[in-house]
This record gives C-alpha cells, sequence and structure tokens, in this order.
C-alpha cells in the first residue's frame, strides 16, 4: 500500500565555476520520496525505483541519474566538448538493535559522447545528529571504464535514555578531469533518527529508523477494545485507521497524557459495567497521542469500558511495538482493529 505521505524531496544542481579553459558543468536528477507501505514490524530492504527515494521503517533506496557537460570556453564562449551520463543507487539498511549500520551504493558504467570520455568521480558521504558517515569507494573512479560498488559505513554516538535529533545523510561527488575545473554537486538521503530511549547503563537498547513511515501497532486480540475502535470506525471515525484514516502520532508527555485521559474518562464506570467486572476505561485516541483527550470532535473518538486486565495487556502491547519501532514523539502510526 503506497502511502503517500511523504513530500518531494529536492535534489540541488551544482555548476562548477568559470574558466578560460574548461570546465565540468553537473546536474542530478531529482529524487521524489515515497513510502512502501504500512510497518507493521521491521522490513526487509525498499525496492528501488529511478529518481526516488523508496522508504519503509528500516531502510531506504535511493536511486539518481546524474548528467556532467564537458565544456570548454573559446573566445569568451561556451563550448560542449562531450557529456557523460550514469545512475548512482544507494541502498541503507538501518537496525533496530544498534545505531551503528551500513549503507552499499552502486554506480554505473556511464555513457559518454567525446571528451566525456575520462571523466572521473570522488564521492563523499556526511551525516549530522550524533551520527558518522565514513566512506570506503576507490576514489577517482573513470566513470567511463566501467561500473564501481562503494559502501558507507554509519555509526552512532547516543546515551541511554535519549533520542538523537532527526538527520540525513548528505552526498557530495566531484568530477575532475585533467584540463578542466572540478564539478559538483549534492543530493541528501531520507531523513533518519537515532535512539537509545529503553536503554539502561547495563544494557543499550540504541536503534535507528526513518520516523516518517508510519508505523502499526495491532489490537487484534483485545476483545473489547478492539470492538471499541471497530465501532467508532463503523460511525466514521477514521483517526489511526490503517483503510484510508488519517494517522495517529504519538506522544511522550506524561502530564499532557494524564490530562486527556481525565478529559474523556469518567472517575467510575456506570452501574451496568460495574456490574459485568469491566470498571477499566479504555479511551481511543489513546491519551498518549497528539490527538487524544478532546483534541478531536467527539464523532472521532470514543471510550470503551473493559476488565482491568484486558487494559493492562494493551499496555504490554503498546510498549512492546514502540521499542521494537522505535516510536518516539511526533511519530505517526496506526491502530489495526
Amino acid at each position: 500500500m503506497a502511502l503517500g505521505l511523504l513530500g518531494t524531496v529536492a535534489a540541488p544542481s551544482a555548476v562548477a565555476e568559470q574558466s578560460s579553459s574548461g570546465q565540468l558543468r553537473v546536474t542530478v536528477g531529482s529524487a521524489r520520496s515515497e513510502a512502501s507501505g504500512l510497518a507493521a514490524g521491521p522490513a526487509s530492504n525498499a525496492t528501488c525505483s529511478i529518481n526516488k527515494i523508496t522508504i519503509n521503517r528500516y531502510s531506504e533506496c535511493e536511486w539518481v541519474t546524474i548528467h556532467v557537460d564537458v565544456i570548454k570556453v573559446i573566445n569568451g564562449k561556451p563550448v560542449l566538448e562531450g557529456t557523460v551520463d550514469f545512475d548512482v543507487k544507494h541502498q541503507m539498511t538501518l537496525k533496530a538493535n544498534s545505531a551503528n549500520w551500513s549503507e552499499k551504493f552502486h554506480v554505473s558504467k556511464a555513457r559518454t559522447t567525446r571528451a566525456g570520455k575520462g571523466v572521473a568521480i570522488d564521492i563523499a558521504a556526511v551525516s549530522t545528529g550524533g551520527t558518522k558517515a565514513r566512506v570506503h569507494f576507490t576514489q577517482g573512479h573513470v566513470l567511463s571504464s566501467g561500473a564501481a560498488d562503494g559502501s558507507v559505513a554509519y555509526t552512532t554516538s547516543i546515551a541511554p535514555k535519549k533520542i538523537n535529533p532527526k538527520a540525513k545523510t548528505t552526498y557530495t561527488d566531484t568530477f575532475t578531469k585533467p584540463g578542466y575545473l572540478p564539478g559538483k554537486v549534492s543530493y541528501g538521503s531520507a531523513v533518519y533518527r537515532c535512539d537509545n530511549y529503553y536503554g539502561s547503563k547495563r544494557a543499550s537498547r540504541a536503534g535507528c529508523v526513518i520516523p516518517e513511515v508510519p508505523t502499526g501497532v495491532s489490537m487484534v486480540g483485545l476483545a473489547r477494545i478492539s470492538e471499541g475502535i471497530r465501532n467508532l470506525r463503523a460511525r466514521g471515525g477514521h483517526y489511526g485507521d490503517p483503510h484510508g484514516g488519517k494517522p495517529l502520532r504519538w506522544m511522550i508527555n506524561p502530564k499532557q497524557e494524564a490530562a486527556n485521559r481525565k478529559a474523556v474518562c469518567p472517575r467510575t464506570a456506570p452501574p451496568d459495567m460495574q456490574r459485568a467486572g469491566r470498571t477499566s476505561c479504555d479511551e481511543y485516541p489513546f491519551a498518549s497521542t497528539h490527538e487524544g483527550g478532546t483534541h478531536l470532535p467527539a464523532n472521532q473518538r470514543e471510550i470503551t469500558w473493559v476488565k482491568v486486565q484486558e487494559n493492562k495487556a494493551q499496555g504490554g502491547t503498546i510498549t512492546a511495538w514502540r521499542g521494537k519501532m522505535h516510536v518516539m514523539d511526533g511519530d505517526p502510526f496506526y491502530v489495526i482493529a
């Protein structure tokens, strides 16, 4: 299911400075970002499509086309002497249980005309948000000589109970040819984020995800809770519905969570619910979301009285899901019921 929740990622062009002898002018095809589907669990590598960044919760594939013009300035006028066309495919795979991960990339053999033969490429990668990127590639690779492969190793420093800022990789390709000024182009990866939120001094639980990809938590098996959610959806409630609804957004704010719950849950269950042993109020959307409490209209929310054990089981399900999928404040998600 293509969610279409992410905006376009535009890859900028770069032009070498003017020269009285020669220059390399470079442009890169724009890469449109596209989610590959709802992530109910850590997924396999994202598929690849030309001039797209395809993502899931734990991986991305970015495939860009690059064009180089080889230009001589003769009598003050630029003269096109040749061209280079090729593509670069980046396959990044994040980890649920480590803040260190890797990326592979493939540089295709170039199609060249005339003076485009002999243009060489260097590839650099820089990350932010506490993550360092180290490129492994035979720099100075001559594009017309054949395809080439490389990799990027990522290492992240993050303390227990911490969430690193969102970050991305900026790739910079530099092109050289004797007698010409270098050309350069840069483009960026999808945004990722690392955390060690559930870690402790004795154990790290660090991992990294692409936070804009919605994940899904299942209430199936929690009979009354899932029934309440389905009843709300039957009346038109659509928040959190994976079948065309808007995602919910997780919230880390205990004070607001308590206020959200208080705003919709009475102190005591109605007499008929007490007689049935259903004395625990379950609110939907969850109090621990930005849509919780009375933030949505009444026709988009619901409370269900359930047994205490069922509410506790729901808490365990949500905690396990959050740890597995590294769901942090503001992350979008759906509820399967």
